[in-house]
């Protein structure tokens, strides 16, 4: 298979003469690995799956940090966090930058030891799956916005998929892109080996049967709020341990929970977060929608589609160096005004809300081929808010190309994301 251009190598390569030590972090499977091999071919690298560079790593670091000196890669390095004082030591010593590159597939545990004895000496990224922008060779780099200008400048590159459920459905892990790759084996195979490696050696889950109906379940109510105890009725489990499986999923890259958007005027705005999966393919696979023709036209399309959505927006941050968890939320409550008839609030849902200088960019996501201004009548919430102003909305959908609906806001094709 031939080497897919990661749209993180120009930011790495600022890292690289910018810190110390630099640690790439991501889900299983995203291709921290071939990215690092491919961009620092001249460095030493060691990985840590190795039983015996493990054990080397963990009883002797000084003596493995001499044997495989600066400039080094170290793969899966969450194996041994002994090692880290060692390399705060060897940064210490030097004045040179890019001394150690590492990576690792569990932050779990990680982020806490890197924290501790890397603070000021690390540069961290976060890898993902690839995203639309890099399955379709497109070097566009910049974070996902739903105005006029991004737009324009977004046209120049952006190019229609053949077929977009295609993709959704496929995943974004590198290993599918071998079209040779057969879907539900390369599947098969990440769950059995997420459940009975990373899972048990994140919090030594015993009950990996269960953990994997927690799987189904969670994939089952992707874009929706998340509800512990539904969760924890259909598993035969406490809210406790739905609670401490659930936040394995999140830290290991698996699913993302969105909070709602905070303030103190929106006073009956639900106050869960959402739980979205990081890969789509992943949904259609634990769900059991097994071609790309019926994920299309059955009842999981609209949750599916809005997950795509949403996780190709935050890698358009994270792929520009941005943390994604300080401009993204979503609002759902009774904050609107009373409808004349009922004299009642009714419930209203804005799933996506971007804010970046103060202005609030609000996103409807419909898998719809047509918008309409209707569905964006619950953008209307954010004028309440002191302080902040609404920007231009959006509602991402399979429409043909960029149109207005009103003044203020835009259909916008998912594909422009």
């Amino acid at each position: 298979m031939d080497y897919i251009t990661r749209a993180m190598e120009e930011r790495l390569q600022k890292y690289e003469k910018t810190y110390k030590a630099i640690l790439v972090t991501g889900a299983r499977q995203v291709g921290k690995s071939t990215l690092l091999k491919k961009l620092f071919a001249n460095r030493r690298y060691v990985s840590l799956d190795d039983p015996f560079m493990e054990q080397q790593a963990k009883e002797a670091g000084d003596m493995f940090l001499t044997l495989n000196s600066p400039p080094v890669t170290i793969d899966e390095v969450q194996r041994a966090k002994e090692l880290f004082r060692y390399i705060k030591i060897k940064c210490d010593e030097s004045d040179e930058r890019g001394l150690f590159f590492l990576s690792g597939s569990q932050p779990f545990h990680l982020m806490e030891d890197v924290s501790e004895s890397l603070s000021g000496r690390i540069g961290i990224v976060e890898l993902s799956g690839l995203s639309l922008r890099e399955c379709m060779k497109d070097s566009f780099n910049r974070h996902f916005l739903p105005t006029p200008e991004y737009v324009a400048e977004r046209r120049r590159t952006a190019r229609k998929p053949e077929n977009i459920w295609e993709m959704i459905h496929r995943g974004g892990y590198p290993e599918l892109q071998l079209r040779e790759k057969e879907w539900s084996a390369f599947y098969a195979d990440y769950v059995r080996t997420y459940v009975e490696r990373d899972v048990r050696e994140l919090a030594a889950v015993q009950d990996l049967n269960t953990f994997r109906q927690l799987m189904i379940a969670a994939a089952a109510r992707t874009g929706e709020i998340l509800n512990y105890s539904a969760i924890a009725s259909e598993i035969g489990k406490d809210v406790g341990t739905v609670k401490n499986w659930i936040s394995i999923l999140e830290a290991s890259g698996i699913i993302y929970l969105l909070e709602p958007y905070t303030s103190n005027v929106l006073k009956r705005a639900i106050k869960a977060p959402k739980l979205y999966f990081r890969d789509t393919g992943l949904v259609c696979y634990l769900t059991r929608w097994l071609t790309a023709e019926n994920l299309a036209y059955g009842a999981m399309s609209g949750p599916v589609f809005e997950t795509f959505a949403v996780s190709e927006i935050l890698k358009s941050f994270s792929n520009e160096g941005l943390d994604y968890r300080h401009f993204v939320s979503y609002y759902r409550g009774r904050d609107r005004k009373k409808e004349k008839e009922s004299g009642e609030a009714k419930e209203a849902e804005i799933d996506l809300i971007i804010e970046e200088n103060g202005t609030l960019y609000p996103i409807e996501i419909k898998k719809n081929t047509e918008a309409r201004a209707i569905m964006t009548s619950a953008f209307q919430v954010l004028d309440q808010i002191p302080g902040k102003c609404r920007g231009m909305g959006a509602v991402l959908c399979n429409c043909p190309d960029v149109g207005a609906l009103r003044d203020n806001i835009l259909q916008i094709p998912v594909w422009y994301i």
